[in-house]
């Protein structure tokens, strides 16, 4: 821009040879180059300040009393999110090869070549099949009865610890509530005692009170997604559980003829 401005102050010059023309075009130089320096001040702190730096100013803001308490309530929902999907993706087994092999060995070396098939595999699949097997001598009733039965336990195992995390998903927004609540009671407090409806006096307890609500939607938002991604893990699993459960029964029917 300096050098755009330079150049039509030189075309003036030459052009009508007074100094009025030169005095005007050194002026408009001079105040395109303190607005883009303006302009230039105000977007540096802009990019100087992150959304790391703003999340932690607006953290402090909101007082360390509810925000504290909604951090803690997010902590522990991601370690139980964490811990459950690393046990279900361990549980997850290969049910089509895991019936293959148990049906290959059944048809060479009978039910224990089979359950050592089971034992040697992990998973909620492979000890339902091994529960199944172990009650293969007697009759189908009982080892249908043992698969339905440790189908629930292990249904039970897999369910382990989510109702916590529903808890916290619960719980983060209402302490936010909580927190703006609280905060709004005290900022009519101060307008009751200072006897006067200024804004100094309450903007800046319901901005605190609304940064509790905010960081307890984001932390339920946060653990509902996880929540979501678990439950559909389990819901996985326990189909391929029924389905292997049921292919498990009609291997040893086969298996009795």
């Amino acid at each position: 821009m300096k050098r755009l401005f330079s150049i039509l102050a030189m075309a003036g010059i030459m052009t009508f040879g007074t100094v009025n023309a030169t005095a005007t075009t050194s002026s408009v130089s001079s105040a395109a180059t303190t607005v883009a320096t303006a302009l230039t001040q105000d977007d540096a702190p802009a990019e100087e300040v992150g959304f790391h730096q703003e999340l932690k100013k607006r953290f402090i803001e909101g007082g360390p009393g509810f925000m504290g308490i909604v951090l803690l309530c997010l902590i522990l929902g991601l370690a139980i999110a964490i811990e459950r999907i690393i046990t279900l993706n361990l549980s997850t087994t290969n049910t089509a090869k895991l019936t293959q092999s148990v049906e290959d060995a059944l048809a060479s070396g009978g039910v224990e070549a089979a359950k050592e098939v089971c034992r040697n595999t992990k998973g909620p699949v492979a000890s339902i099949f091994y529960q199944g097997l172990d009650r293969a001598d007697e009759d189908l009733d009982s080892a249908e009865k043992a698969v339905v039965a440790y189908g629930g336990v292990q249904m039970g195992q897999l369910e382990k610890n989510i109702s916590w995390i529903s808890l916290f998903i619960a719980l983060a927004p209402m302490l936010g509530f909580m927190g703006t609540v609280i905060g709004m009671i005290k900022a009519f407090d101060k307008i009751a005692a200072a006897n006067d409806m200024q804004p100094s006096l309450v903007a800046g307890g319901i901005k605190v009170a609304l940064l509790t609500t905010v960081f307890g939607l984001i932390v339920a938002i946060i653990l509902q997604i996880f929540y979501n991604y678990i439950i559909a893990k389990v819901d996985s699993i326990v189909n391929d559980m029924e389905d292997a459960s049921i292919t498990l029964m009609d291997l040893l029917v086969k298996h009795k003829k």
